[in-house]
């Protein structure tokens, strides 16, 4: 994949133009980078990308490994892998969907594209970029022929109300517009939709160790009516 976009400021609307392509063994330290100023102490560092996972996502997969330069530099990241996926609500956890990152279980004859993860720079998230990604992550899915892409949502906001709402409620709270979840909204606005939260998805004391699955459906594909 290779395309440039206009995207825009949010408070100056001001534009920039950006480019989404495939990453390469020649990006892995901007990537990095990237996960650095996303995730900074006490995030653990060892949760970061390390080169062997970057390595598997372009040797295995480089049609799942997106990133998305604006500058001059790389300011962001998103990566697929392709699994076979019967129902979307079986119960999973990041680690044995995405093989903890390494996506070795990549699987090209599998009907789910599946989120391994999604990393703007902070900088840069005023310009709507993981949303670009998310775009982009669904012509994948078109150009694959796939039933849908799939992936677990941290619940950031949710320890604020563990106590008084189950994760199923907490959910149905943030899609009736009553409770802002960074995350769960943000997804909601590229055209996922949520599915089902999962117990034990993620370690992430946030979300309560939460993953809500969110999906979304290739709308070039007859899907089966409930």
């Amino acid at each position: 994949m290779y395309k440039e976009i206009y995207v825009f400021h949010k408070q100056t609307r001001k534009p920039k133009k950006a480019c989404i392509r495939n990453y390469t063994k020649h990006d892995f330290q901007g990537l990095i980078q990237v996960q650095q100023e996303a995730f900074p102490p006490p995030f653990p560092p060892d949760l970061w990308w390390n080169e062997e996972q970057l390595t598997n996502h372009t040797d295995i997969f480089q049609e799942g490994a997106l990133c998305v330069e604006v500058d001059g530099r790389i300011v962001g990241s998103m990566t697929g892998l392709i699994t076979q996926m019967e129902n979307p609500e079986d119960y999973h956890t990041w680690e044995e969907m995405t093989d903890n990152g390494y996506i070795s279980n990549h699987n090209p004859s599998g009907n789910t594209l599946y989120v391994v993860d999604i990393c703007i720079s902070p900088t840069y998230r005023p310009y709507s970029l993981g949303k670009c990604l998310m775009q982009s992550m669904f012509e994948v899915v078109i150009q694959y022929d796939l039933d849908r892409l799939l992936g677990g949502s941290r619940m950031p906001n949710y320890y604020k109300y563990k106590n008084e709402l189950t994760a199923e409620q907490y959910v149905k709270q943030v899609v009736q517009g009553n409770i802002y979840d960074p995350v769960i909204t943000f997804l909601l606005k590229t055209g996922r939709m949520p599915v089902k939260p999962v117990p034990n998805y993620l370690e992430d004391e946030e979300s309560c160790h939460y993953g809500l699955l969110m999906e979304w459906k290739n709308p070039f594909k007859l899907q089966t009516q409930k």
